[in-house]
Order: structure tokens, then sequence, then C-alpha cells
């Protein structure tokens, strides 16, 4: 079977990896595209995937975006067409739909955005099946034209696979020779500007204020998305600029607290035990309520407000504090087993 699989976003690389190894253990032939932007490349050849580079992010507005999406499907159909492909898959892939459609190749497709709205209105309608977190209202997808019975649901959040073969590296902040002055230390990622669904100013940052409060209670560790990003915290008392590829998980899971304004790093976080506290700018996505809901995350959007429930965080004894001992089962997802049947079946 030759397979092909469209990563387009950082965070696809952690939740792709393994099942490419599974395809590839199985003797599948394996197709694996990406495009130029923020840190793909490096995170592919971290994990030794090999990959076909086409086109790009872009970047602000939407001419840009619309023109550069059009290039990279005809590169992609260029590629894609003599290759005989049996089965596609992608996650949140805006060109894979259609340039599968577009060729009649069957296509496995993964959700977990339902507030994404002009990329589920131009990708739902072209998918043969669409796998979904089943926190997430079909009603809410069946508005972009999407079929129901097309709708696999699985239990928990995609991020669940990230940590699929995951081993503690209790030395991180050593290995990445990150200088620590304080006995605290928080990750902050700031949110996902240049995203069409996200109505932000690219040259700011909501975590800005919150960073100059709490650079004085502990060390602040930033993982920008891209080098203008990193460009708003260069040179500020306390604050470390992570370059990627690093072993985040062992980052995040060393760390006191975590403060983000995407979602991947919060969800990650929550399934790692590690306190987060959300800013994301957007409106709640189910799958954030999905932790929010079991005490593993919490959201606040006003400035004060994360900042006072940061230095409760850093103040916490770990021992006897009921955050810490929840019981919370990563291992019962069922995702992993859904994408490869689907892969099959199709």
């Amino acid at each position: 079977m030759k397979i092909w699989i469209d990563i387009t976003n950082a965070p696809h690389v952690m939740f792709f990896k393994d099942i490419i190894k599974y395809f590839e253990d199985q003797g599948e032939d394996v197709i694996v595209t990406t495009r130029d932007f923020g840190d793909i490349h490096r995170l592919m050849e971290t994990h030794d995937i090999d990959f076909i580079s086409v086109g790009k992010h872009g970047g602000l507005g939407l001419y840009k975006k619309l023109k550069e999406s059009t290039n990279r499907v005809n590169e992609l159909v260029d590629i894609i067409a003599p290759e005989k492909i049996d089965v596609c898959l992608a996650k949140h892939s805006v060109e894979l739909p259609r340039v599968s459609f577009g060729l009649n190749i069957p296509n496995v497709y993964i959700i977990d955005n339902e507030y994404a709205e002009a990329v589920n209105k131009m990708t739902l309608p072209l998918c043969d099946r669409i796998i979904a977190p089943n926190v997430i209202d079909i009603r809410k997808l069946m508005r972009y034209g999407v079929d129901p019975n097309k709708i696999i649901s699985y239990d928990g959040t995609s991020e669940l696979l990230h940590f699929k073969n995951f081993e503690y590296n209790e030395k991180i902040f050593e290995d990445l020779n990150i200088k620590l002055d304080l006995n605290k230390t928080i990750l902050m990622r700031p949110e996902p500007s240049l995203a069409s669904y996200l109505d932000v100013d690219s040259e700011k940052s909501v975590l800005s204020p919150i960073i100059d409060v709490l650079k004085d209670y502990a060390n602040i560790l930033v993982l920008p998305r891209f080098k203008q990003q990193a460009d708003i915290f260069e040179g500020i008392k306390n604050v470390n600029i992570l370059e990627p590829p690093i072993d985040l998980s062992s980052v995040i899971k060393q760390c006191d607290l975590v403060i983000g304004a995407g979602g991947t790093i919060n969800r990650e976080s929550a399934v790692l035990k590690t306190p987060v506290i959300s800013c994301y700018p957007g409106e709640t996505l189910a799958v954030d309520q999905y932790y929010i809901n079991r005490g593993l995350m919490f959201k606040y959007t006003n400035v004060e407000d994360i900042i006072n429930n940061a230095l409760s965080f850093l103040v916490v004894d770990k021992e006897n504090d009921d955050y810490y001992n929840q019981n919370y089962d990563i291992s019962s997802n069922n995702l992993f087993k859904t994408i490869i049947d689907c892969t099959y079946r199709l």
C-alpha cells in the first residue's frame, strides 16, 4: 500500500511520528510532505522522518495565504499524481483534501478545532473519513457541510498520541544549557498569530505584560513560533528563548507551570500533569474544555487573573496539593488504533 501523509504544522510532527513508523514497519510505502513553516523541517529531521518540502506558509493577509496555498496545491498535484497513492492522511492540512479529492484518492482527516472556520469550510466537505474527539459537538462540524456518517469519534484528545513512546529526561535543562537563577520555572508559548482562525497583532503578544511581572518570581522559558515572535522577548531579564528542536515534553514536565496562548502545548501539559494556564485569546475549544472540566487546565484572559493564579501555583506544596494527586490514565486513548483501522479500510 502507498500512503501519503501531509504535515503542515510543527505539533503534527509529534502526532504523526509513531503512525509513520507503524506503517513503515508494516512494509507500507509512506510518502510524507510538509511545507516551509516554523520549525517543521528541523523537527522532522530530529525524528528521522524523510520528507518532501512543498510550498510555504502564506504569512499574514488573505491574499498571501490564498496565493501560497494555491501554489502548494499545484505543486502537490505534480508530485502526488504519478505516485498512484492508495490512501492519504492529514491533520488540518488545507491542501491535502483538495488534492486528494481532485485525484480521487481516499483520505482520512483528523480534526480537533471546531472553530477554524476557513479551514473547515475548505476541507471537511471533501473528506472521506473525519476523525474527531468525541467532546466536539457533531452539529458544529455539520454546519461546514459534513456528512455525519463520515465522522468517527475517539476518546480524549490528539495530544495523547504525542507520548506513545515518551521517555522523560530529568536533566533536560542541563542538556539545553539553560541558566536558571530562581527556584521556579515557567514555560510560556505565544499565540498562533499567523493562523487564519485568530485575528491578533503578530508584532505583539498577550504574554508581554504577564512576563513583565512574573520574571521577578520565576525563570521564564519562551517557545516562540517564528523569529519575529522571538524578537518580542529578546533581551528581557530572566527570560530564556528556546530554539527547537528540543525535547519539549521533558521541558514541560520539568517546569513548575505552563502559560500558553495557543492550544497544543496546553493540552500536552495537562496530560503530563504540569499545571497549565490557558490565555488563548480565541473561543475555548472543546478539547480544551475537556481538560478544564477535569481540573487539569485553567483558562483566564484577564492579565491580573493570570498573574495571581500563576503566583499561587509557584508556592504550592506538590506533595499535598489536590492537583498533583489526581488519577488520570493517559493510556485509555483509542485514537492510534482508529487511525490505523480507517486507513486500511478505505
